[in-house]
């Protein structure tokens, strides 16, 4: 390959209009365009600007976690660099299949070695979440396993939607940066200066504010909310009663058939109505899920005006099955470890899809299914500057689809230096004052 020109070394042997293939880490296609999207296309300069917080304070880069995973299946963590410049030089030599990003620490994480391993601790992180979409094949009827579509991908857009509200109203933060994780799910990074600094005990606080799903396999009704909500939980029901009859009762139509809504009813401790419901449905086989959760309704509603039906929680069960079929279920162990590692923005999942940046505020318009693909960005530069070939100055990744996401990635940036901007020009007005009344 001739790095100088990879595009052009790679992009010849690529038909025109063709749709992109699944590219797997086992052909050597894939790494080859990896190549040149790191020569060309990955955001160094932005990642390095995000990660340094404009150099909110001494070494903060520098004492920077990453690891990288490489086509061998070798993985490297602790690594850790000075610059934007010596970690390009050593992404481009490594070509990393999986770039994923960890705590600052008090010490260069390379050097870790040198030092006692007491001595060596995470300091400070971004608060990040994950979300997957494996964790919702309990109650997805459409897809299982790594397999998603636009039906299951609305548990994503609920989650985003509450959580992101949750953050932002509930605790104040600013700064989230949502993100695709390239196949079945998303992460939060929440990088606001107050977040980065909380430690471990308060991140679980957070977690146990928010989870709201909670038992294992074996456990059938895992919400048990009390009669009366907290407001966040308030705010985050108008969000689920918006989504419920559409993205769960029509598109995962979990009371179609007896397999699916026999998980329903078991959720209903009063076997009476279970037992009424189920006989019911069987007999008219022509209803739809709606009609049958209007009926559900309608039967819990009746029992519960009686006083006596009010024990074990009858009356919140209807509200407590819309949470449990739609409310973000988070990996706990990701928040709440500051040594825990998370995927990186803008890296390419096996199957050839981008890392790419989500706007909360227009989650449900995002199609995991359409997102900037490896082999697709290739032709795009290639093409472009075939039609273009008097274009001077135009940036790789604005000739491609990765534009939106890049412009997006870069006014998040952007926000974050200027607050920290703000608060640098606050302190001095504060040091200006000090000296002026000494």
């Amino acid at each position: 390959m001739d790095l100088a020109n990879p595009v052009a070394t790679v992009v010849k042997d690529v038909p025109e209009k063709k749709s992109a293939p699944c590219l797997e880490l086992s052909d050597g296609t894939f790494l080859d365009h990896l190549r040149i999207y790191y020569y060309s296309l990955f955001p160094f300069k932005l990642f390095q600007r995000w990660l340094s917080y404009d150099g909110v304070q001494k070494n903060y880069f520098l004492f920077r976690e990453l690891s990288f995973t490489l086509a061998s299946d070798a993985y490297l963590r602790f690594q850790s660099f000075k610059d934007e410049e010596e970690l390009k030089q050593e992404i481009w030599r490594l070509c990393p299949v999986k770039i994923d990003i960890g705590a600052v620490y008090n010490s260069k994480p390379k050097d870790r070695k040198s030092v006692k391993p007491a001595a060596f601790q995470p300091q400070e992180r971004e608060l990040v979440f994950d979300i997957d979409m494996t964790d919702y094949d309990e109650i997805r009827t459409c897809c299982s396993g790594a397999s998603i579509c636009l039906k299951c991908w609305d548990f994503m857009t609920i989650s985003i939607k509450v959580l992101d509200s949750i953050l932002r109203e509930d605790f104040g933060f600013k700064h989230l940066l949502w993100v695709f994780s390239g196949r079945r799910g998303v992460h939060c990074w929440v990088c606001d200066e107050s977040a980065r600094k909380l430690p471990a005990e308060a991140r679980r606080a957070i977690v146990s504010f928010i989870e709201v799903v909670k038992g294992g396999e074996q456990q059938s009704r895992k919400v048990n909310l009390p009669n009366h909500l907290h407001v966040s939980l308030l705010r985050s029901l108008r969000t689920v009663d918006a989504y419920f009859n559409k993205s769960i009762l029509e598109k995962q139509a979990p009371l179609d058939d007896r397999s699916r809504w026999s998980k329903i009813l078991q959720l209903i401790s009063d076997e009476g109505i279970r037992n009424t419901l189920d006989a019911r449905w069987a007999k008219d086989g022509g209803w739809s899920s709606r009609d049958r959760w209007g009926d559900l309704e309608t039967e819990i509603a009746e029992a519960t005006s009686k006083k006596a039906s009010k024990r074990g929680g009858l009356h919140n069960v209807a509200r407590d099955i819309k949470f449990q079929y739609t409310y973000p279920r988070l990996d706990d162990h990701v928040t709440t470890g500051l040594n825990h590692l998370l995927k990186a923005p803008f890296c390419i999942h096996p199957v050839g899809n981008v890392c790419v940046p989500i706007d909360p505020a227009d989650c449900e318009n995002f199609n995991p299914l359409t997102v900037p693909k490896l082999y697709d960005l290739v032709r795009q530069i290639d093409e472009f500057n075939a039609a273009n070939p008097d274009s001077v100055g135009v940036p790789d990744y604005a000739k491609t689809s990765l534009k939106p996401h890049m412009e997006r990635f870069e006014n998040f940036v952007n926000a974050l230096s200027e607050e920290q901007r703000e608060k640098l020009r606050a302190q001095r007005t504060r040091e200006d004052r000090m000296m002026n009344a000494q």
